[in-house]
């Protein structure tokens, strides 16, 4: 997944669809000089809706579409006839899509399954044709309603990736190196922060020809959950994972600290993300050996799970393959018992 072609937010201006007018008519024809009111309502303005789409993983089909118009309904006509609603228009998006006010912040809806339709703009609805107003003190009504006027609002579309493992650590703590080493993916790698600006999926092959979905974040730094580096905008990614992995590199000044500022800084962004499993790595272990390793132990975080149990913790190597395998045993393991808690 490249970065060019990775879009996980677009804000768009809706414009949906102004409701039709209301016919003013009396009915008229060889036989009938003066018939009575027989105004047709307007139709409903057009909506704006999303819907969710499995073959999408992406927003970008949406990154240059800044204006998204609906059609207005038609008129009411003689002889009770309705207007014609106004064309709706769909905007897919990918399972995962959380739909918000470009203003306010405040949250319409996500989407959480394949053809799953939400309205995220309203049509106006159509007026009242003079027909509907008749009564037995007002038998002949010259009036009938104006259509309601369409709403133009901005709206945003952000997306949370959906992976079963989801790589939570600082920048250069080795996240796109694991992922290149234990699936096809092939992340942007280099020695400076931040080289990874858009989220990575990987399939990660286990045993019995069974696989997982690994994604790649980009880095958090403390201070994420008001902007700060890439900020809040790539916290959400982690909240539809069903196990984190914590990866605290082997050279850190402070291990615990390092774990410690990473799991405060979820906890500030969404508190319910510390309901799910944990596992902690530490990283680049090729640059040490067994005896330093030991003696790290002591210094290296020691936590619990929302249901008691310890946080797994082991030391791996990428570049050497040191751990992975039984890493791929711990996080199976771990997915296997969030399924069970789930239940």
């Amino acid at each position: 997944m490249s970065g060019s072609n990775f879009v996980d937010y677009v804000k768009i201006c809706c414009r949906s669809g102004a409701g039709g007018a209301g016919s003013v008519h009396l009915h008229r024809d060889k036989l009938t000089a003066k018939g009575g009111p027989d105004g047709g309502d307007g139709g409903h303005g057009g909506n704006i809706i999303v819907r969710g789409n499995a073959q999408l993983w992406t927003l970008l089909h949406l990154k240059y579409r800044k204006h998204v118009i609906a059609d207005p309904g038609g008129g009411g006509g003689s002889a009770l006839k309705t207007g014609a609603d106004g064309e709706n228009i769909i905007l897919e998006v990918p399972i995962g899509t959380v739909a918000r006010d470009a203003e306010t912040g405040e949250k319409h809806f996500e989407i959480e399954r394949d053809g799953q339709e939400e309205i995220l703009l309203p049509g106006g609805r159509g007026g009242k044709g003079n027909a509907f107003f008749k009564s037995s003190t007002l038998q002949t009504p010259r009036f009938a309603q104006p259509g309601e006027p369409g709403r133009e609002e901005w709206k945003v579309l952000e997306l949370k990736l959906l992976a079963d493992v989801g790589l939570v650590g600082f920048p250069n703590a080795g996240k796109s190196t694991l992922l290149s080493v234990v699936s096809a993916a092939k992340p942007e790698i280099a020695d400076y922060p931040f080289t990874t600006l858009v989220p990575n999926l990987g399939i990660v092959r286990y045993r019995d020809n069974k696989s997982f979905v690994m994604a790649d974040i980009p880095g958090i730094i403390e201070g994420a959950h008001e902007g700060k580096g890439l900020g809040s905008r790539f916290l959400r990614h982690i909240e539809r994972n069903s196990v984190l992995l914590f990866m605290i590199p082997v050279d850190a000044r402070d291990l615990r600290r390092e774990y410690e500022i990473l799991l405060n800084e979820l906890r500030l962004h969404n508190p319910e993300l510390l309901d799910k499993r944990r596992v902690i790595a530490i990283t680049k272990c090729d640059m040490i050996d067994d005896e330093l390793q030991q003696a790290m132990k002591k210094e290296a975080p020691a936590d619990q799970q929302s249901d008691g149990s310890p946080v797994p913790l082991l030391f791996i190597s990428a570049i050497a393959g040191k751990g992975i395998a039984e890493l791929k045993d711990i996080l199976w393991e771990q997915m296997n018992e969030r399924s069970f808690l789930s239940r």
